[in-house]
């Protein structure tokens, strides 16, 4: 009966965990350039005295869909879409630089340059400061020029550039913060090819329909992992109840 309630019991923790990832990505469908998550875990023989005669089910790191999402024009200046591979390099809360698909930029009252999620986007020379002006501009490279007040609107300036990199996907994890890192903690390389779209951002590559359906399917399966603990309890009963008799 032990094998029986403990597989059983390790089947119902895992749909549990799955159900909270799948959770998360429904939660972020409408958040700008949010990748989904993808459920991992394997079966796990427990090795000890004699056979191994118990598998479990053990939890894989989930991986990433780093699939596009689609443009949204919103025709802001300061919002920005990554054209295929790449990511905006931004300063984490705990102060290390990440990385992320969301192009929704705003100024703070200080003219630092921030995601929508109020984390200072970098440049080549750390966080963006953009100077008082009546214009700004992005360009496809991430270059940041402006009109300075009380200045006519030809006579631009360039205040920075956005940083913007490229690494192999294979080397980045996702934080819990949901901002991708590098796996060694070493910042990434900012890499010229990379381009933007300008005046748009890239929405979540969530599809809402395919994890209500996964979600469907994992309460179906924890409520099979329910049923087998109690078909194990009342085997166990009847086992005991038959040693008394004898």
């Amino acid at each position: 009966m032990d094998n029986f309630i403990f597989v059983a019991m390790s089947g119902a923790k895992e749909n549990m965990l799955n159900q909270q990832l799948h959770m998360n990505n429904l939660a972020n469908a409408n958040t700008t350039g949010f990748k989904a998550d993808f459920a991992a875990a394997r079966s796990q023989p427990v090795f000890g005295p004699g056979l191994p005669t118990r598998v479990y089910s053990m939890t894989e790191n989930p991986g990433t869909d780093f699939k596009s999402g689609s443009m949204i024009s919103t025709g802001n200046p300061l919002d920005v879409a990554i054209q295929g591979d790449g990511f905006l390099s931004v300063l984490a809360k705990d102060g290390t630089e990440s990385y992320s698909r969301a192009g929704n930029l705003k100024l703070t009252e200080t003219g630092m340059l921030v995601t929508g999620a109020g984390l200072p986007v970098l440049g080549d020379g750390g966080p963006v400061v953009i100077p008082p002006s009546q214009k700004i501009d992005i360009t496809s490279d991430g270059t940041i020029s402006i009109v300075p007040i009380g200045v006519e609107n030809n006579a631009t300036a360039v205040v920075g550039r956005l940083k913007m990199v490229k690494p192999d996907l294979n080397t980045l994890e996702k934080s819990e913060s949901g901002l991708m890192v590098t796996k060694n903690g070493e910042p990434a390389e900012a890499d010229g090819t990379v381009r933007l779209i300008t005046g748009a951002v890239e929405s979540s590559n969530v599809n809402a329909m395919s994890e209500m359906v996964n979600m469907i399917s994992l309460a179906r399966q924890y409520e099979m992992q329910v049923k087998l603990m109690k078909e194990a309890e009342q085997m166990d009963q009847t086992s005991t109840q038959l040693l008394r008799l004898s």
